[in-house]
C-alpha cells in the first residue's frame, strides 16, 4: 500500500520504535511531549508485541529486560501490597507497583496517577506473545513474571487507575481484562498456581458474564475493551458479551470517516480519535471477518496514514471531529499540542498492517 510521504510509513513506524528505545531496553512514550518523556509497561508492551510481529526480537526481548529488572527491585514493597489486599487494605503508594519510570528504571514524578494494576497484566501478555513468536527470556525475566503474576492475582479486585489513567474509584472492566491476560500468559509460560488458577477462573467467569462497560453497574462503552478480542483474543467477535461491544463502539464512537474515540465524556484533549484504537478496531474486523470486514480494516490504514506529518510521525489523537472541541484549546495551552511521535501509535499501526497482510482477503 503505498502512501504521500517523504518516508516508507512502516519502515519510519520500525525506526521510531527503535530509535526511541534507551539503552537500558525502555521505551520513551512520546520524546516530544512534555508529559510523556517516561516508559510506561502497558506502552512497552503493546510496543513489544508490534516489534515480535515485524522480526525484531531483539529489541522486545531487551524491553522485556528492562521491565523484569524493575519489577525486581520492586518485589519486596509488591509483596507488602499483596499482604495489605488479603487483608482489605489499600496498598502504600511505596509499595506497589508504579505506571511510570524514567528509562533508567527509577520511579517517574509523583504528579501521576500511579497506581495502575492493567499495565502489568499487559507486559505478562506481551512477554508470552514474545516467546511464542521466537523470543527467549532468562531465569530473572521468568522470575519477575511470576512476581507479577501473584501481584495481580491478590490485587484483582482493588480499585485503581483504569488504561486511560482516570477513575481510581472503580474496579474497571478493561483492567480485569488485561489482568486476566497476564494471568493466561503466566500460565503459557509455566508460571501456574492454586491461587493463580483460581483468580484466573474467577476474571475469565467476570468477562463472560457481565456486559462489557467501563466498569461493572455502569453503562458507558470504552473502547479500550475491544483488547479483549484484539489482540488478547480472550473473547470471539461473533459472541456475547464481544459482539454487543462491536456493535457498540460503532454506533458510539466511530468518526464518519472511521477515527475511533475513547469513549463519550472524553474531554483530554477534546476527546478526539485515537490512531491506537482506530487500528485496534481493524484488527477486531479482520478476526470477525464479516463482509465488508477486510475493507474496513484496509480504509483503518488510510486513516491512520493521513495522520502523518510529511516525516511519517503519528500523534496521539485527532481532534478535527472530537466530541467536546471546547477543550481542545485548554489542553493544548497546557501541554502544547497533542503528542506526535506517540510509539504505541506507530506500534499499534505496524501490527495492524501485519495482521491484514496476513489476512485472506487483503
Amino acid at each position: 500500500m503505498s502512501a504521500p510521504y517523504r518516508v516508507d510509513l512502516r519502515e519510519h513506524g520500525i525506526g521510531v520504535l527503535l530509535r526511541n528505545q534507551a539503552p537500558s531496553g525502555a521505551f520513551v512514550a512520546g520524546p516530544a511531549f512534555s508529559q510523556y518523556g517516561y516508559a510506561w509497561f502497558r506502552d512497552g508492551a503493546f510496543i513489544a508485541e508490534a516489534l515480535d510481529l515485524v522480526g525484531e526480537r531483539a529489541a522486545a526481548g531487551r524491553f522485556h529486560a528492562w521491565a523484569a529488572g524493575v519489577v525486581l527491585r520492586s518485589a519486596d514493597g509488591m509483596a507488602r501490597a499483596m499482604v495489605d489486599a488479603r487483608l482489605g487494605r489499600v496498598p502504600h503508594p511505596g509499595d506497589y507497583l508504579h505506571c511510570r519510570y524514567r528509562a533508567d528504571g527509577t520511579v517517574g514524578p509523583a504528579d501521576w496517577p500511579t497506581f495502575q494494576l492493567d499495565g502489568p497484566g499487559i507486559w505478562l501478555w506481551s512477554l508470552a506473545h514474545h516467546v511464542e513468536h521466537g523470543g527467549s527470556v532468562d531465569a530473572d525475566v521468568l522470575a519477575a513474571a511470576g512476581v507479577v503474576a501473584r501481584y495481580l492475582a491478590a490485587l484483582r479486585e482493588v480499585p485503581a487507575h483504569d488504561a486511560w489513567e482516570e477513575r481510581p474509584e472503580h474496579v474497571h472492566t478493561s483492567t480485569r481484562a488485561a489482568i486476566l491476560t497476564g494471568l493466561q500468559g503466566a500460565s503459557r509460560l509455566g508460571i501456574r498456581d492454586v491461587e493463580l488458577d483460581s483468580a484466573t477462573a474467577e476474571l475469565d467467569r467476570c468477562l463472560r458474564e457481565a456486559p462489557l462497560t467501563k466498569w461493572l453497574g455502569a453503562d458507558a462503552v470504552d473502547a479500550s475493551l475491544l483488547w479483549t478480542i484484539a489482540p488478547y483474543g480472550l473473547l470471539r467477535p461473533d459472541e456475547q458479551p464481544a459482539a454487543t461491544l462491536i456493535d457498540r463502539v460503532e454506533h458510539e464512537l466511530v468518526d464518519v470517516d472511521g477515527g475511533v474515540h475513547r469513549y463519550r465524556d472524553d474531554t483530554y484533549y477534546g476527546g478526539g480519535a485515537w490512531i491506537l484504537l482506530t487500528a485496534t478496531l481493524a484488527r477486531v474486523r479482520l478476526r470477525r471477518a464479516a463482509p465488508g470486514d477486510a475493507e474496513l480494516a484496509g480504509s483503518a490504514v488510510r486513516w491512520i496514514e493521513a495522520q502523518a506529518s510529511a516525516d511519517g510521525d503519528l500523534p496521539e489523537q485527532v481532534a478535527t471531529r472530537a466530541f467536546h472541541p471546547a477543550e481542545v484549546g485548554p489542553w493544548r495551552e497546557r501541554w502544547g499540542p497533542s503528542a506526535r511521535p506517540l510509539l504505541w501509535s506507530h506500534a499499534a499501526h505496524l501490527a495492524l498492517l501485519t495482521e491484514l497482510d496476513g489476512h485472506p482477503e487483503s
